[in-house]
């Protein structure tokens, strides 16, 4: 296990590596390798694991009965998913944490904490902070997903989501981590009617978009913006 790579991630930052070492044996940590697209938890089901992406990504999502999909998140290399659902280790899951590809997840168990309760020490105390710094960037991305998904126009969807992307990176130009389907689902639109309204937006000189990569061209204070 690469322990450099543990105490970058944020649910181990700040750590040394006794204090790393005492929390992997108190979380009793497994590393565990998933095949694409293989389900590593069920909706319905209930955990008191969360996991941390060592290699690859995991996508969560919601299935309905009626075969329906909505992507809510991508969790990549160094982040963490399920943590509430580990903590409330009696509220089922309402959503599929899936592999998006050939990975390696460290499942920690998050309950285990509790039996440290009474421990004052430096290691526990750096992991609590750190879980709560999860927590803080989960609920502004649940913000952001809703603030993506509120515009009546698939252009406004799109628009304000690469906004975003681009305010967080820094830059105009960016790769997202969604292939086509993938964005479709997050942005709760019709695949095809998506990649017809990129290929617009290409043609009106707002976008470069190839794959998974984007340009923007243009300010987002254009016509076709509806909230």
């Amino acid at each position: 296990m690469d322990k450099d790579l543990l105490k970058k991630t944020v649910i181990f930052r700040g750590m040394n590596d006794n204090e790393l070492n005492t929390a992997l044996s108190a979380l009793k940590s497994t590393e565990k390798e998933f095949l694409k697209d293989e389900v590593i938890l069920y909706a319905g089901s209930t955990t008191d694991m969360m996991g941390l992406v060592l290699e690859g990504s995991v996508r969560i999502e919601s299935n309905d009965m009626w075969g329906n999909r909505t992507l809510l998140s991508h969790v990549g290399k160094g982040q963490v998913f399920a943590e509430t659902y580990a903590m409330a280790k009696d509220e089922p899951m309402l959503v599929d944490a899936v592999a998006n590809e050939k990975c390696r997840v460290l499942m920690l168990r998050i309950e285990s904490l509790g039996m440290y309760s009474q421990d004052p020490s430096l290691w526990r105390l750096k992991l609590a902070t750190n879980i709560l710094d999860v927590f803080m960037r989960k609920n502004l991305m649940l913000a952001g997903r809703s603030f993506h998904t509120s515009p009546k126009s698939i252009r406004g969807r799109v628009m304000a989501y690469l906004n975003s992307v681009s305010l967080q990176e820094g830059s105009d130009e960016f790769d997202i981590p969604f292939d086509r389907q993938q964005l479709a689902d997050y942005l709760n639109v019709e695949r095809t009617a998506l990649s017809k309204e990129l290929g617009k937006m290409q043609k009106d000189g707002l976008i470069t978009a190839k794959k998974r990569h984007f340009i923007l061209l243009s300010p987002f204070s254009m016509p076709g913006y509806e909230s």
